[in-house]
C-alpha cells in the first residue's frame, strides 16, 4: 500500500492537531517549570544536615523514580475513588496528567540540581562566609546561579523528555497529539501517515523550545564572552569620578586599647587528629604577623578558626575586646557573622565568583549588607580596583585574568568591606613565580597603611621584611614568636634552618 503523501500533508491543517500541540506545550512547560522548582527544593533538602529534611527528600526521590509514569497517571486520575474531595480537580485529565508528570519529574530534577549544587566548589561558600554573607544569601547570590548554569544542559534534555512523555497522558483520555492521531487512524487505517505527522508535530515542539533553551545556555556561557580592557581615555574618565581616597582608616596603636585579636587556649581536632594544641596569641592593632612552618603544622587551620571557617573545640577568640568565637558555638551564628564582617580573608585559590565581573565581585558583599547604593558601591569598587592596579579590567570575568590579577581582585574584594583585620592564607602559593611580586606589593602597601594582618606564607624573605612578628608553628604548637631581627640574630637553629639562614 503506497504512502499517502497528500493525506500526510493535509494533517498539518487540521485544527484538532494544533489544539493538541498547544495542550502538549502547556503540559510540558508547566511540568518542567514546576518540577524545576520542586526539584531544587528536594535537592536542597537532600543536602541538608538535618535528617528531618534529608530523609523525607531522599525517600520521595527514591519512590517516584521507581514508580512508572503510566501507573502514576492512572492512579492519580482515579484517586477521587479514595479521596472524593479531589474529584473536582483530578476529574480534569489535564490537571491529573500535570500532577503525575510533576511528581515524577521533580524526583529526576532533584538529582540534576543536586549534581549542579555539588559541582559548585566548596571555596565559593567559604568565600561567602568570609564576607559575612549568610547561608541563604550565599545560595541566592553565588551557589544557585552557578549550579543552574552547570545543570542547564541536562535540564534542557529533561524538557525534551517531558514533551515525549506527554504522549502517555492519552491513557487518561487527554486530547493530546497521540490520542488525536489514534482517533484518526482508527477511522481510516492510515497508520504510518498519521503517526508520521504526529512525529513531525513533536519534533517541531522539541526544536522550538530546545533552541530557546540552548540560546539561554549560550547566553550564560561565560567562555563565549569576550574580554574587554578599558582604554586610557576611559580610565581617565573613570578616575575623575572615583572617591578621592579608597584607603581604609588607619588604626593607631595607642596604649590601653584592646588587642585586635586575642586567642586563648585554642584547640582543634579533625577526628582523632589534634591539629591545634592550645594556641595562645595576641595581636595588637596595626601589627603584621607572618605565620610560617612546615606543611601540616596547623598554620591554615589556625587562620581559618579566626574568621569562623573552622570551629574550635576548646578556647575563645576575642576581637577588639569583644567575645567573638567560643568553643561549642553554633556555626555561623549572628555574633560570628557580625565579627566576620570586621575581618577580611584572602584565600590561597582566590575563590572569586566566576559568574560575576571583577567589579561585581568587589561590590557584591557591601551591596548585600546595604553599605551604600549600587552607584556609590560601584565607585568604591572601581577605586579599590585602581588601588590594586586592575581598573582597566573592571568588566572582565575572573577566568579572563591571570592568577596574580585574580589574587589582587580577591584582596580588593576583602577590602571592600572595610575590615579592621586582614587574613592571608598562603596568598602566593598558587601563583607562578613571576606573578608573586605584584601580589606581595599590594600586601606591602597595606602594611604601610597600618592594616592589622596575619599572613600564612612560604615567602621567607617577604615575611622577614614586612612583619612586626614572625610565628613559627610545628606540630600544632607555636614554637617561636619573635621579631624578624631576633630570628636573624638569635639562637633559634630550627627556625633558622627552616627559613634558610643556615645549613641543615
Amino acid at each position: 500500500m503506497p504512502f499517502e503523501w497528500s493525506y500526510f500533508f493535509s494533517l498539518f491543517s487540521i485544527p484538532a492537531f494544533w489544539a493538541a500541540c498547544w495542550t502538549v506545550v502547556k503540559l510540558s512547560s508547566l511540568a518542567w517549570l514546576i518540577g524545576l522548582l520542586l526539584g531544587f527544593a528536594l535537592a536542597s533538602a537532600k543536602q541538608a544536615s538535618s535528617r528531618w529534611l534529608s530523609a523525607p527528600a531522599s525517600l520521595y526521590v527514591w519512590f517516584f523514580r521507581s514508580v512508572p509514569l503510566l501507573v502514576l497517571l492512572i492512579f492519580v486520575y482515579n484517586l477521587p475513588q479514595l479521596v472524593p474531595a479531589s474529584g473536582k480537580l483530578l476529574s480534569n485529565p489535564f490537571y491529573a496528567g500535570l500532577i503525575a508528570l510533576v511528581l515524577t519529574e521533580a524526583a529526576y530534577m532533584a538529582e540534576i540540581h543536586r549534581g549542579g549544587l555539588l559541582s559548585v566548589a566548596k571555596g565559593q561558600r567559604e568565600a561567602a562566609r568570609a564576607l559575612g554573607i549568610g547561608r541563604l544569601g550565599a545560595q541566592r547570590l553565588i551557589v544557585v546561579p552557578q549550579a543552574f548554569r552547570i545543570a542547564l544542559p541536562t535540564l534542557t534534555n529533561e524538557y525534551v523528555t517531558i514533551v515525549k512523555l506527554t504522549s502517555l497522558v492519552s491513557v487518561i483520555s487527554l486530547s493530546e497529539l497521540l490520542l488525536v492521531g489514534q482517533r484518526l487512524y482508527a477511522q481510516n487505517f492510515l497508520v504510518l501517515e498519521t503517526l508520521g505527522a504526529v512525529a513531525v508535530y513533536y519534533v517541531l515542539i522539541v526544536s522550538l523550545f530546545g533552541w530557546g533553551l540552548q540560546y539561554l545556555e549560550r547566553h550564560l556561557d561565560l567562555a563565549r564572552r569576550k574580554p574587554g580592557t578599558l582604554g586610557e581615555e576611559q580610565l581617565a574618565g573613570l578616575r575623575r569620578d572615583l572617591p578621592a581616597a579608597a584607603s581604609r582608616e588607619v588604626q593607631a596603636r595607642t596604649p590601653g586599647t584592646p588587642a585586635a585579636l586575642h586567642l586563648s587556649n585554642i584547640h582543634k581536632h579533625y577526628g582523632n587528629h589534634h591539629v591545634l594544641k592550645g594556641i595562645d596569641l595576641s595581636v595588637q592593632p596595626g601589627e603584621v604577623l607572618s605565620i610560617i612552618g612546615p606543611s601540616g603544622s596547623g598554620k591554615t587551620s589556625l587562620i581559618r578558626t579566626i574568621n569562623g571557617l573552622e570551629s574550635i573545640d576548646e578556647g575563645e577568640i576575642v576581637l577588639f575586646g569583644e567575645s567573638f568565637i567560643q568553643a561549642g558555638d553554633r556555626p555561623d551564628n549572628r555574633r560570628q557573622r557580625a565579627g566576620v564582617r570586621r575581618i577580611g580573608m584572602v584565600f590561597q585559590n582566590f575563590n572569586l565568583f566566576p559568574h560575576r565581573t571583577i567589579a561585581d565581585n568587589v561590590m557584591l558583599a557591601p551591596l548585600h549588607h546595604g553599605l551604600g547604593t549600587r552607584v556609590e558601591l560601584r565607585r568604591q569598587a572601581l577605586a579599590l580596583l585602581d588601588k590594586v592596579g586592575l581598573l582597566a579590567h573592571a568588566d572582565k570575568y575572573p577566568h579572563q585574568l591571570s592568577g596574580g590579577q585574580q589574587q589582587r581582585v580577591a584582596i580588593a574584594r576583602a577590602l571592600a568591606m572595610k575590615p579592621q583585620v586582614m587574613l592571608f592564607d598562603e596568598p602566593t602559593s598558587a601563583l607562578d613565580p613571576e606573578l608573586v611580586g605584584d601580589v606581595l606589593a599590594v600586601i606591602r602597601d597595606l602594611a604601610r597603611e597600618g592594616m592589622t594582618m596575619l599572613i600564612v606564607t612560604h615567602e621567607m624573605d617577604f615575611a622577614l621584611s614586612i612583619s612586626d612578628r614572625v610565628l613559627f608553628m610545628e606540630d600544632g604548637h607555636v614554637q617561636l614568636d619573635a621579631s624578624p631581627a631576633a630570628i636573624r640574630t638569635g639562637d633559634h637553629p630550627r627556625v633558622r634552618r627552616f627559613i634558610g639562614l643556615e645549613n641543615a
